[in-house]
């Protein structure tokens, strides 16, 4: 068991596409803020390599906008790390494009489509409270 948890909160309402896509920004954000969260290498039978990946399990959770800008003023208020990703970054091609348009916004006018966050197994229950599992 982990002392810690992963969530990934999703807006309710995106695209399929929309999803996975601020589903991989966000993890890399979260892989980012500390090696220790990755593992070794995988290697199959036949002796190939492949990427390692996360040593813990990922939760991804969806919640509609009231509930994830809640969770989002969590975040700030508990100071966690976290990463974000608001919904005018859809329409960026490159990173920083999507940190010249993140830098428009404040936590009160900005338009979250997800926030990830790795923390204490309690503290993250607290603060995604009111999001429910991905389906």
């Amino acid at each position: 068991m982990f002392d810690t948890k992963i969530a990934i909160v999703l807006r309710n309402n995106l695209a399929s596409w929309q999803k996975l896509n601020v589903t991989a920004f966000l993890m890399s954000g979260i892989a980012g803020q500390d090696s220790a969260i990755i593992g070794e290498a995988y290697r199959d039978r036949a002796g190939n390599t492949y990427n390692a990946m996360s040593v813990q399990p990922i939760i991804v959770l969806s919640a509609d906008e009231a509930t994830i800008s809640a969770i989002h003023r969590r975040v700030l208020e508990r100071e966690i790390p976290s990463s974000l990703f608001i919904e005018e970054m859809f329409a960026t091609g490159h990173d920083a494009a999507n940190r010249a348009v993140f830098a428009e916004y404040a936590p009160e006018d900005a338009k979250v489509v997800g926030v990830a966050l790795r923390a204490g197994r309690k503290i993250v229950d607290k603060i995604t409270k009111g999001a429910t599992m991905h389906a």
